[in-house]
């Protein structure tokens, strides 16, 4: 994988390479709006791939992000998975019309580990069809899983039409992992993709998950993540 760095402006140095493949994440419950509009702010200077947040923030995500290239990135059923499906429908298409390109879906694991696959992917191909238009990722929350049921997770995804299956919410025991990383890359179709999230603190980790297999990281330190100099800036 490419690190070449840009320089542009006050900013510094960074990996772009590395940067378009980040979502940059805040989803603490007790995030404030100013927090919110640096997030966005950050996600336009470094030309981040997404910026991530609870649907409340969507609205003022979107008039912070307007006429950038960024795209706009909400949870759903999140962070436990365990709604029913009519209420993640109903997040997914109110989220979607709040602005929401990308909704990143909880995993029912309960269903999952209780071998209700059959309500698993019921539940998936409720979403695509309700929001035919979205880049869907599914978040496997890979700590609570073994590794046949992660794959077979994988599988459901790929088959109700997701792109993306992802690793952690991030409030699990623990966040992405390189193994855990490798084995969705080798579960999914071709054309689908992996986000890795969780704990993802250094660009070193960072790097390691990229080349295991994922095509997105998400993170809420992600300008620490692509900073090659001036590590203090903005």
């Amino acid at each position: 994988m490419s690190t070449e760095p840009i320089t542009i402006g006050p900013h510094g140095s960074w990996d772009a390479s590395l940067a378009a493949k980040i979502d940059h994440t805040l989803l603490r419950a007790d995030a404030q709006p100013a927090e919110i509009e640096k997030l966005c702010d950050e996600a336009k200077a470094y030309h981040f791939a997404a910026v991530c947040v609870n649907p409340w923030f969507l609205p003022l995500a979107r008039e912070r992000l307007q006429g950038s290239t960024v795209a706009l990135c909400t949870v759903i059923g999140f962070p436990l998975g365990a709604n029913t499906t009519e209420v993640k429908v109903f997040e997914a298409e109110k989220a979607y019309a709040a602005g929401a390109v990308e909704l990143d879906v909880v995993l029912n694991t309960g269903a999952m580990k209780a071998g209700d696959t059959a309500y698993v992917a019921r539940e998936l191909t409720a979403l695509r069809r309700a929001v035919p238009k979205a880049l869907y990722k599914l978040i496997l929350e890979t700590c609570n899983l073994n590794h046949d049921e992660i794959a077979h997770a994988c599988r459901l995804a790929a088959d109700a039409g997701f792109e993306y299956v992802k690793t952690s919410t991030g409030f699990g025991s623990h966040g992405a992992t390189v193994e855990h990383v490798a084995l969705m890359r080798e579960s999914i179709k071709a054309e689908m993709h992996v986000k890795a999230s969780g704990g993802i603190k250094d660009r070193s980790k960072a790097l390691e998950l990229v080349v295991a297999g994922a095509s997105r990281i998400g993170s809420s330190q992600s300008t620490a993540l692509v900073r090659l100099e001036n590590p203090h800036v903005l």
